[in-house]
């Protein structure tokens, strides 16, 4: 858990904030659950408490609404939170180690440690339900499969199916990827389809918390989470109310003891339901730009493709909080990993390796989200992944917007002022991130 203390100040004059970024622990020993060594990954959820200043005074969050729809203030970094705030004086406590994890996942052995007690609060990353939407993109560009050539495979694994349909929980075996249903058949990551897997032996429907907790390297199997992507404009709805019972995020449906497939939110019969639908993306390139998203709730690996092809326009999924993942009492946005242009989804959306500036290690993120305040987004580096990654093209939000906010010849601008910590406007109308 990292904490950031957000400074306020005329808006002319620039803001300091920090992105946050999902941190994941990989150690060796003993699995009761495989019986060999095995990868120890413990997830600690991204989103950073945040204190807003004036002048190096704290103020409170009906101020900084107040402000930020006024434009005296302009706030940069990559959230806000859709409720007050806990604030703090100047935030000192010590972030939680973020080792690097490896850039293959391999099953881990069981959480049971004794989950910590922490007075911190996350901040909850914009939303609200806006009262109308744009047209979905098509959902063709949502992935593409594993080829060697970037461009040619942007729709060959996109999902036929019927995003509407009710999925018949229970009915369907586990060994079936439910594309008929909207989910997008991802065949890069040798899941079976799924974007990431969670074994949760020992878990049952009635559970508070789940406290083992193995990351799978093959297919959907009995008694394990099966996350999915959805098409562009649409995400995951699927998720148990039980998490991990020291912090870590478990999404997808659930495969039973029986080996059939369930719905873990049984609320939403939807597999895949829409964002806010005021964010786009527009690819003014000669190549291909590869955009993932992180499969949150679950590994949190940056597994969701958007695979943006020259001359195409795209919806970005913009979560709407109120019908979105709530985090131990607190609403989450989505954060997206900007690949260099060129690259395949089955070489960007992916555990990356360092220097190689693709998947985890892409230099630069965009965070977007809807909440009571409006639907806010945001460019900032991935630090501290990759400080010093650079992009080989620009990036410029275009539309609706209450501000400037650009990334230009790998530095970030705030109202044309030089933002090393990125960005972030509000949206009035549709806002489009522009790649030329």
């Amino acid at each position: 858990m990292k904490f950031t203390a957000i400074a306020l100040v005329g808006a002319a004059t620039l803001v300091v904030a920090q992105p946050h970024n999902h941190a994941h622990y990989h150690g060796k020993r003993g699995s009761p659950v495989q019986g060999r060594d095995a990868s120890v990954t413990t997830t600690v959820a991204g989103p950073v408490v945040t204190v807003y200043e004036l002048n190096g005074k704290t103020i409170s969050w009906e101020d900084v609404q107040a402000g930020l729809a006024s434009g005296k203030y302009v706030l940069v970094g990559d959230t806000l939170s859709s409720v007050a705030p806990t604030v703090k004086a100047k935030a000192t406590h010590t972030p939680s180690p973020t080792p690097t994890p490896t850039p293959t996942p391999t099953p881990s052995s069981t959480h049971s440690e004794t989950p910590t007690t922490s007075s911190t609060v996350k901040a909850a990353q914009l939303i609200e339900k806006p009262s109308s939407s744009t047209s979905k993109a098509d959902s063709t560009s949502a992935a593409s499969s594993k080829s060697s050539s970037a461009s040619s495979s942007s729709s060959s694994s996109s999902s036929s199916g019927d995003v509407s349909a009710e999925f018949p929980s229970g009915t369907i075996p586990c060994s079936t990827f439910p594309s008929a249903y909207g989910a997008v058949y991802l065949d890069w990551l040798n899941l079976g389809g799924w974007s990431g897997i969670q074994n949760v032996p020992g878990y049952s429907t009635s559970a508070s918390s789940i406290v083992t907790l193995v990351t799978g390297t093959s297919g959907c199997t009995k008694n394990s989470f099966c996350s999915y992507a959805c098409p562009a404009g649409y995400q995951k709805s699927q998720w148990p109310t039980a998490q991990g019972s020291t912090g870590q995020s478990v999404g997808g449906l659930y495969c039973n003891s029986n080996g059939m497939l369930e719905l873990s939110r049984t609320s939403v019969k939807q597999l895949c339901v829409s964002g806010s639908g005021n964010v786009k993306v527009t690819n003014k390139l000669s190549k291909n730009v590869a955009i993932c998203r992180t499969d949150y709730p679950g590994t949190e690996s940056e597994t969701i493709p958007l695979n943006t092809q020259p001359g195409k326009t795209y919806e970005v999924t913009c979560p709407v909080a109120s019908d979105y993942y709530v985090w131990e009492g607190k609403s989450t946005s989505a954060q997206y990993y900007i690949n260099p242009s060129g690259a395949s989804v089955s070489d960007a959306c992916v555990w990356g390796s360092a220097g190689t500036n693709l998947g985890n290690w892409a230099p630069v993120n965009m965070g977007v989200g809807t909440t009571s305040a409006g639907t806010f987004i945001s460019l900032f580096q991935n630090a501290p992944t990759n400080p010093d990654g650079v992009l080989d093209f620009n990036i410029a939000i275009t539309g609706g917007v209450s501000g400037k906010c650009e990334y230009k010849g790998g530095k970030f601008y705030n109202n044309g002022v030089v933002s090393p910590t990125g960005c972030t406007v509000g949206v009035t109308g549709t806002a489009t991130f522009e790649f030329s």
